[in-house]
């Protein structure tokens, strides 16, 4: 486990600092694209209409089963490989490693949102922001696409980095590959809609149990970047509105990030929203807070994430050498 910690460290500077390679990405499908492509063939090879309610739901277990033991396995024959070409092949699987992570891409597509509001105004704005939620932008207004950035920015904070680098650190390649597969799974088939409620179910409930440990894990992180970047106070505001609201969101793993940001920069989060015109009546997440969200309230997340992001790194280089010690 310790190598792990050491390439783990190496990526999460790697993605930090470069990000991903877009142009490689237009001349060649992302591995995420790959992993998207096999799900979409097993759902429909499996995902039968006249199938019962109890069929559906088995074929759906056997067919996120199937994928994420496929993932686990391309990750362990690539591993294995990497292991043949050494001292080479740790520096390659970490580049693989920081493919896998968002650390830059997600600081960018949040600080277009901020950066549309101030120089294009709502119509930017929604532009932005539709590309980053599932939300209608067109319900939006600038109060309602801030705080739609920031929760995107707290949520995919865990989604995106901190659980693929848990993973990572815990099974490597194949710990990463499979999280990755099954995250992937819950964003295409894990909807409570006729489509997918029975067949999607068990990626679903999968991907909770895979981000149970990140989510909170993101929370406690967020609050200790609030300590740095705005105190004690913002610090302890943070970690008891995370406490307090963190279980009132829908998703048993998203309130964690969302609350502790929320307390963290003073702004309510949550609450009512339309998803395909469809109303979602929510509570709201430190609802105390600023309601009349942002640009300076996004920008202050992203300090936020910053901070966080790099508490995280900080910390993988001591661990990996207490684990050369033991």
């Amino acid at each position: 486990m310790e190598i792990n910690l050491l390439i783990l460290f190496l990526a999460l500077l790697a993605d930090r600092t470069f990000g991903d390679p877009d142009g490689l990405w237009r001349k060649i499908p992302h591995p995420v694209v790959l992993f998207g492509k096999a799900i979409e063939l097993a759902e429909k090879q499996l995902n039968k209409a006249s199938g019962s309610d109890d069929e559906r739901r088995r074929d759906g277990f056997l067919a996120i089963l199937g994928l994420l033991v496929l993932a686990a396995f391309i990750g362990f024959l690539v591993h294995l490989t990497l292991q043949t070409i050494q001292p080479f092949g740790d520096l390659i699987e970490a580049l693989i490693v920081a493919i896998f992570l968002a650390q830059k891409s997600l600081g960018e597509h949040v600080e277009r949102v901020a950066i549309a509001l101030r120089e294009e105004g709502i119509v930017g704005a929604r532009r932005a922001v539709s590309m980053i939620v599932g939300r209608d932008p067109e319900a939006l207004d600038d109060a309602a696409v801030s705080r739609a950035a920031i929760e995107s920015l707290a949520e995919n904070t865990s989604d995106g980095i901190i659980a693929p680098a848990f993973w990572y650190a815990l099974l490597g390649l194949p710990g990463l590959f499979a999280y990755k597969m099954l995250n992937t799974a819950d964003s295409m088939i894990g909807h409570l809609n006729d489509r997918y409620r029975d067949f999607g179910r068990f990626a679903a409930k999968f991907d909770d149990i895979a981000n149970w440990v990140p989510a909170r894990l993101t929370g406690l992180l967020i609050s200790a970047a609030a300590w740095v970047v705005h105190g004690y106070d913002a610090a302890l505001r943070s970690f008891n509105v995370m406490m307090r609201d963190a279980r009132l969101h829908r998703s048993p793993n998203a309130g964690w990030p969302e609350a502790a940001m929320a307390g963290a920069i003073e702004v309510a989060l949550a609450g009512p929203r339309v998803y395909g015109g469809v109303m979602a009546n929510e509570p709201m997440l430190n609802g105390a807070g600023r309601r009349d969200a942002g640009a300076e309230n996004i920008e202050d997340a992203l300090n936020i994430f910053s901070v966080t992001t790099g508490i995280f790194t900080a910390a993988i280089l001591p661990l990996f050498l207490l684990g050369l010690l033991l």
